[in-house]
């Protein structure tokens, strides 16, 4: 596996780093734009149009495995993989995952965020804060020779730590010239086991926590993947660089702030 895993030379981590930019400009945009009464179409299109027009970028789903739109949008009990549509308008107590790949100059980054309606639940706020502080504690495990392990167990920890469930069916990946490269990024696992990361390597990190039970299904359009126990379910994903020293966060949006000790 070690072989198959492409470090990216210093000209790939600058057009990367450019990607993910771009991509973190397109959520700032969504920021004022998600709101309810939308539909998840409109979202797309909205999507499509900044990606192609204003930044001058691929929206690099579309076409990928056969699937016709620009972002994945995953409301409420749908985990990972919800298909836009004319019909599904968005409602005041909805979470929805909104996850876009943008590929420029042959590169591409790769992240979702996770919105919250004015009157989505305590409950529903507070799965979506914890995965996403999830994902941070397997970022913060990034560095020269740290292990895959590290990051999965971290994150799996501290979701666990508040009652939630892992998705094991899905994981992080490699990313750069194509969306999906190796090393596969678990989300689970144990301390001081699987690939030792090296300067160069790219990634996502991108937990799926659900409310409930882990277990999952798929719908029958065959994308769309819901809990079985119809809990609700949120994700965070960025795409991730180990550095020299640790790690960068290529798509690191403007109202984030890196933890202080990074």
């Amino acid at each position: 596996m070690n072989n198959s895993v492409k470090i990216k030379s210093a000209t790939e981590v600058v057009l990367m780093r450019n990607a993910g930019k771009l991509l973190a400009q397109t959520f700032h945009m969504l920021d004022s734009y998600v709101k309810p009464g939308i539909s998840t179409m409109d979202i797309n299109d909205k999507v499509e149009n900044f990606i192609i027009n204003e930044l001058n970028a691929r929206p690099a789903s579309k076409g990928q495995y056969g699937y016709q739109y620009v972002l994945n949008s995953s409301i409420n009990e749908v985990v990972c993989h919800g298909v836009p549509n004319t019909t599904q308008l968005l409602k005041s107590t909805d979470i929805i995952n909104l996850d876009i790949t943008l590929e420029k100059d042959g590169f591409i980054a790769d992240s979702s965020k996770m919105y919250v309606m004015p009157e989505a639940t305590p409950l529903a706020r507070k799965l979506v804060k914890v995965t996403y502080d999830a994902m941070w504690a397997g970022i913060e495990k990034v560095k020269p020779g740290a292990r895959l392990g590290d990051i999965g167990h971290a994150i799996q920890q501290y979701a666990e730590s508040y009652g939630y469930s892992i998705v094991r069916e899905y994981c992080g990946h490699g990313i750069g010239r194509e969306m999906h490269e190796d090393p596969q990024v678990l989300h689970y696992g144990l301390p001081n086991q699987g690939l030792k990361l090296k300067e160069g390597m790219v990634f996502t990190i991108e937990p799926m926590v659900n409310q409930g039970a882990a277990k999952v299904k798929t719908k029958k359009d065959g994308w769309t993947v819901i809990t079985r126990d119809k809990k609700l379910s949120a994700q965070s994903e960025h795409t991730i660089l180990v550095t020299s020293s640790g790690y960068e966060v290529l798509t690191l949006r403007d109202d984030e702030t890196l933890p202080l000790k990074n």
